[in-house]
């Protein structure tokens, strides 16, 4: 994308001057080395810093992103379970993390509260309007990470449910959440204009699953990759109405990020789907692998190692 490649080429003559200068000093060799995992990419000494929430999924992507640059053969290094957003983004815009795993709908809510797009293409594009100089987004990976209402298979099953507008009628339906969800423009307001669907609310917070799946609520607001909607036989429903944003899962790069390494990171989105990003969340929170090794094995298995 134009403005990211711009703002690259703005970084990288920076970076040019700065290692003449460095170099007609002769002062090079007094620098410190960075900590890194890898080897450089052509020979440079310079390294990307991947970051990662602290939030175990995302460390796994962020795994993914630093295995796959180690593989193509630029120097990296680490800095994971650095927090939420208020913690990374401004790592990124101190130049302190060159990348880190985002997610475009919640990422734009960030920055643009007031946004008004909902579908999978909008919201890309009004989040690359919204970030701030000095952040670009690279390419968005088909696999989601978002809000989604969910049920139990047997309620689906007496029901008929597909969609969300089929729990129209349905009485008594209560739904479970995190507290913040009842005010949230796609909680019990939000299912009521746009699906019709009357609702009364039960704070759940981390029981929300557990609850659902007990019977004391009928309507669930779980993350799509949650490893529970397998392990616990739920049932998605789908979204025609665009209630929820899209979020999808993205490369949030800051300017002095590599132009090159770009394509790298691209390969990894591209190959990141769904059902393989809830099948790393299973990995993790149930057979209890580490990040290093589900990253190893996904690189492997999608052919960019």
């Amino acid at each position: 994308m134009s403005r990211f490649t711009s703002r690259l080429a703005l970084a990288a003559s920076a970076l040019t001057i700065t290692a003449l200068a460095l170099t007609a000093c002769g002062s090079s060799g007094s620098l410190d080395e960075p900590a890194s995992s890898g080897s450089a990419a052509g020979g440079s000494s310079d390294t990307i810093t991947v970051g990662s929430q602290a939030y175990y999924s995302n460390e796994i992507i962020a795994e993914i992103y630093a295995q796959a640059l180690e593989g193509a053969g630029f120097t990296v290094e680490k800095k994971f379970n650095i927090g939420q957003r208020d913690a990374i983004i401004p790592s990124l815009q101190d130049g302190t993390v060159q990348i880190t795993p985002e997610y475009t709908g919640n990422l734009l809510q960030y920055f643009d509260k007031t946004t008004t797009a909902t579908t999978t293409d909008d919201v890309y594009a009004a989040l690359e309007k919204a970030l701030p100089e000095g952040l670009s987004v690279l390419d968005q990976s088909p696999a989601t990470d978002q809000d989604s209402y969910n049920v139990t298979a047997a309620f689906a099953k007496e029901h008929n449910l597909k969609s969300i507008a089929d729990l129209a009628g349905i009485t008594p339906l209560v739904l479970g959440g995190a507290p913040e969800l009842e005010q949230r423009p796609y909680g019990p307001s939000g299912l009521k204009d746009k699906y019709g669907v009357d609702v009364t609310f039960s704070a759940t917070a981390d029981t929300t699953v557990d609850e659902l799946v007990a019977g004391n609520v009928q309507l669930a607001d779980v993350y799509s990759a949650d490893p529970s909607i397998k392990t616990k036989d739920l049932v998605t429903l789908e979204d025609p109405k665009g209630l929820f944003l899209a979020s999808h899962v993205v490369p949030l790069v800051s300017s002095s990020f590599p132009e090159d390494a770009a394509a790298v990171i691209n390969k990894v989105s591209a190959a990141l789907t769904p059902d393989g990003l809830i099948a790393l969340n299973v990995a993790s929170k149930v057979d209890q692998k580490s990040p290093g090794d589900l990253a190893k094995s996904w690189l492997a298995d999608n052919g960019i190692q």
